[in-house]
């Protein structure tokens, strides 16, 4: 039996006793932590969600108390009530915010017994994370899950508070809409009224928002949850969610200006930081060129070289034929890495390789010339030229990628991150954020031999290249952009298409046909024709924005319920199958795979 709490009322959380509460009498309430018995005097530390207080049952002075704390185990529910005392000397404990303190029991009540937890409520605990995930109840006492929690709470009220005050609109949009191609699997949801007919769940509220500027809501926000039924990792979840929001009448720099602010205030409120604003900003093409990457981390350097000019007529016949076909070739100067062994550059090639590069010339530069395979093959005048352009000097191990752009900037642009891992280049405090801009607007689908968007298909294309549209689409660069912290893209979006005739352009560049695509989005073409306003917006992931504030490297760690990688949620064990009334109901039948 355990005990009613009856009267019993909490007075105060575990982490709120200091010394200024000395001779008080309070109540407190939570789960035990660990339980110690010292001669007789036993010592629990009982824990809630703000902290931990040490609480004494001493069988001199509460016999009846003490004789009880004899059944408590780890994770009991208990109330307790006591005087506050101050610790004995040499028994302060400065790692713990009440360590001053301690609280002499007078009466306990058990208030529910537990079983014996599946792994330690601590956060150096070491356990398999799909046993973590299946107890998650247990695994979010655990105080960093906690802390991440609260901060994301924080993260969120701050997000309302700025944006309130900024003239915006907190305004909810449908869950259940018509499927669009936004890039990614749709999650459909039958309906039983209009049988043989689907919703989906939103993977963005693009079109809504838009919508809300066509209504004349001029600032719109939502912190929202979306649904994409894609491959998932460690940042990806089936069900995540977007800080969006949109407004009326402004720019790209209006856009990114009021982004920035909200940052920094999101910055200043959970972490105590004042933020360097404006952020960098950098072209998509900029940062392909010296990063490889559409999302680069600035933390440290090692840029890429595009040395296309200087081997193109070389000897070296691998380099020349690439770039002969339309490929480039790039170096990576792993500064004072010179002696790397054969097998660290075997381990690098394979790493490359990930991203489809063929292999990984090098380079290294000793005090007697250049040693490599390929050393042999470069004039006195092209080893002059690319000690000059890749700033080559003795200690250096030089890589080297040739291929396609899109491989060799990939395969170099991860390489570079992965070395500055492994050599320890990344200041794990620092953040640095930057803008990047004017991407391209489409990409060739080499597979569905069709144009796609690179964003979505209500990026706006920059005025000048209008008249490519139909001619050269690959040569159009769009109104986008990504802002990137730490190598993360915490955030994207765009000023929107606001004309009809120019949206029906973007969706004909797409493959579309004026009857499919009216059918899609003839409401929203309805809309463009009734009076659109100039807009643009920008969603952040605000689950990577807490995983990084919260310094952790998966966002399952900052979602209180999240699914596996197998889109599974391990604690109630969804999805399951439905039984044979809901389908019949819905006019489904299940064919099974043999």
């Amino acid at each position: 039996m355990t005990d009613k709490l009856g009267s019993m009322r909490r007075t105060h959380h575990c982490n709120d006793l200091r010394s200024a509460h000395i001779d008080s009498e309070v109540v407190l309430m939570g789960w035990v932590q660990r339980r110690r018995d010292h001669g007789g005097v036993i010592f629990i530390d009982l824990r809630d969600r703000n902290g931990i207080t040490q609480v004494v049952f001493n069988p001199e002075i509460e016999p009846a108390a003490h004789a009880k704390a004899h059944d408590l185990r780890s994770e009991y529910v208990i109330g307790i009530q006591g005087r506050v005392y101050a610790r004995p000397a040499g028994m302060i404990n400065p790692n713990l915010e009440t360590g001053e303190i301690e609280v002499l029991v007078s009466e306990l009540r058990i208030l529910n017994k537990a079983q014996t937890p599946p792994f330690l409520i601590e956060d150096s605990v070491d356990v398999n994370e799909n046993i973590r995930l299946q107890h998650r109840h247990v695994d979010l006492r655990r105080p960093q899950l906690q802390k991440n929690l609260i901060t994301r709470h924080q993260v969120a009220a701050t997000v309302r508070r700025y944006l309130n005050d900024n003239g915006f609109l907190d305004i909810e949009t449908p869950v259940l809409t018509r499927s669009t191609p936004e890039g990614a699997r749709d999650y459909l949801v039958p309906s039983r009224v209009n049988r043989g007919q689907f919703y989906a769940l939103p993977q963005s509220p693009q079109l809504f928002k838009q919508l809300l500027m066509m209504a004349c809501f001029d600032r719109y926000y939502q912190i929202v949850r979306c649904f994409r039924d894609e491959d998932l990792r460690a940042d990806r979840q089936p069900e995540f969610t977007q800080i969006d929001m949109e407004m009326s009448f402004v720019g790209e720099e209006d856009v990114m200006g009021l982004s920035e602010g909200l940052v920094a205030a999101v910055f200043k409120e959970t972490l105590g930081m004042d933020l360097k604003l404006p952020f960098q900003r950098l072209s998509y093409d900029e940062a392909m060129d010296r990063y490889g990457l559409d999302k680069p981390d600035l933390r440290f350097g090692l840029e890429l070289k595009n040395i296309s000019d200087i081997v193109a007529g070389s000897g070296f016949k691998v380099f020349a034929d690439v770039v002969a076909k339309g490929g480039i070739v790039k170096a990576l100067n792993a500064k004072g890495c010179v002696e790397l062994s054969r097998k660290e550059i075997d381990d690098l090639t394979a790493f490359a390789a990930i991203y489809r590069a063929k292999g990984l010339a090098w380079i290294k530069v000793r005090e007697d010339g250049w040693q490599s395979p390929i050393a042999k093959f470069f004039s006195p005048e092209e080893k002059a030229a690319l000690t000059e352009r890749i700033q080559m000097e003795i200690g250096d191990l030089v890589l080297f990628v040739a291929d396609q752009a899109k491989i060799t900037n990939e395969a170099l642009g991860h390489l570079r991150n992965h070395l500055a891992e492994k050599l320890g280049l990344i200041d794990k405090k620092e953040f640095r954020f930057v803008w990047v801009t004017r991407f391209p607007m489409f990409e060739y689908d080499e597979t569905e031999k069709r144009y796609q968007a690179l964003h979505h298909p209500f990026t706006a294309p920059l005025e000048e290249d209008y008249d490519k549209l139909e001619s050269d689409p690959l040569a159009v660069y769009s109104r986008a952009y990504d802002l990137v912290l730490n190598g993360s893209e915490i955030g994207g979006g765009s000023i929107r298409i606001h004309q009809r005739d120019l949206q029906e352009r973007v969706l004909k560049a797409l493959g579309m046909e004026k009857a499919d695509y009216e059918k899609k989005f003839g409401f929203l073409l309805s809309a463009l024709d009734s009076g659109a306003p100039p807009h643009g917006g920008l969603a952040f992931g605000f689950d990577r924005l807490v995983m990084l504030l919260c310094g952790q490297t998966s966002i399952r760690d900052v979602i209180a319920f999240p699914k596996t990688q197998r889109a599974a949620c391990l604690l109630t064990d969804a999805p399951s199958e439905a039984g044979r009334e809901q389908l019949l109901e819905l006019a489904l039948r299940v064919v099974k795979d043999n």
